[in-house]
């Protein structure tokens, strides 16, 4: 253990760092502070901060390069110097912004518990970098038709998951996560989400169907799937149709497809992001391009004050 040192990271007289004085007899005392890895940090709050699952599985990972990057170095205090540092590291392997923004988000998330539990004793201040708006991909439906065919002939219930994503919108876990009690009265209520707030959508007579085949069987419709042979029959599938190379064709495409089916279809984007379960309406407004038609109005209104014009000119011509 060490008495935590001032210096560039660390302002000798900042309110983070009468954090690490105590009051021993009416007389303030330095107060004897460890130091810990990103790696150390990560064992000691991983479980109390991310349930076992896909996402920790993913913040694993983020965690362990952040603490390659920075070589195992221990710390009582994260500088801005070294966040900065880390952001530039990162950018130069070639992450996009929006890929450095989950991976700091995890950092700070880890930093942030630590700090509280008084393991460390400073916090820079995490900016967020600036995403670039990309293009949403979604399923045609003749690609879709295709896809799933070829899905069918290898595994008939990833087919069923494939046409209840599709049609309901949901994540493959919180698909995965089902339970016969979550489908009731042709509606289907998702517990296990992202936001971890429940939602219930109304099914389609398709994703009915294939969520009802096997009911007195297994935990739920889906629960014999796993998200590693879902994904491995999906890969097989769409390298057959010719979409191998088409980095967007994955699983998740499927609810992109059934939002822009919804907006295309007049579907507000109010509803729209309660279908999904969005927790902001910033998320839902990637797909209100494609409510093109809430535009057409306007034409007929650009119009109409073009003829009224062209009409009150040729009037003041014939007057005499």
């Amino acid at each position: 253990m060490v008495i935590a040192p001032a210096g560039k990271d660390r302002p000798a007289s900042t309110e983070a760092d009468r954090g690490s004085y105590s009051l021993i007899h009416g007389v303030t005392q330095p107060r004897i502070v460890e130091i810990f890895s990103v790696a150390q940090l990560f064992a000691r709050h991983a479980n109390a901060l991310w349930e076992q699952g896909r996402h920790r599985y993913n913040v694993t990972s983020f965690l362990g390069e952040i603490d390659e990057i920075m070589i195992g170095a221990q710390f009582s205090a994260f500088g801005q110097d070294t966040l900065d540092d880390l952001v530039e590291t990162l950018r130069q392997r070639g992450n996009s912004n929006a890929t450095i923004n989950r991976k700091m988000a995890a950092l700070s998330k880890l930093l942030r518990k630590a700090c509280r539990m008084g393991d460390i004793h400073s916090l820079p201040e995490f900016r967020r970098q600036k995403e670039r708006a990309g293009r949403i991909r979604f399923l045609e439906p003749e690609e879709e038709a295709m896809l799933f065919a070829a899905i069918k002939r290898r595994d008939e219930a990833c087919w069923r998951l494939a046409i209840f994503l599709v049609d309901s919108g949901c994540r493959l876990g919180e698909a995965l996560s089902l339970i016969w009690n979550d489908l009731q009265a042709g509606r289907a209520t998702f517990w296990v989400t992202k936001s971890g707030r429940s939602r219930t959508v109304p099914l389609t007579a398709r994703a009915r169907e294939a969520s009802d085949v096997g009911r007195p069987f297994g935990k739920g419709p889906f629960a014999a799937i796993s998200q590693v042979h879902f994904r491995a029959i999906w890969n097989d599938a769409k390298a057959e149709v010719g979409l191998g190379q088409d980095k967007q064709v994955v699983p998740h495409i499927l609810r992109h497809t059934c939002a822009s089916r919804l907006v295309q279809g007049g579907i507000d984007i109010r509803r729209v992001q309660m279908w999904l379960g969005h927790q902001t309406l910033t998320m839902t407004m990637r797909y209100a391009h494609l409510a093109t038609h809430d535009l057409d109005p306007c034409v007929d209104v650009l119009e109409s004050r073009v003829r009224k014009r062209r009409g009150g000119g040729a009037e003041a011509q014939a007057a005499p």
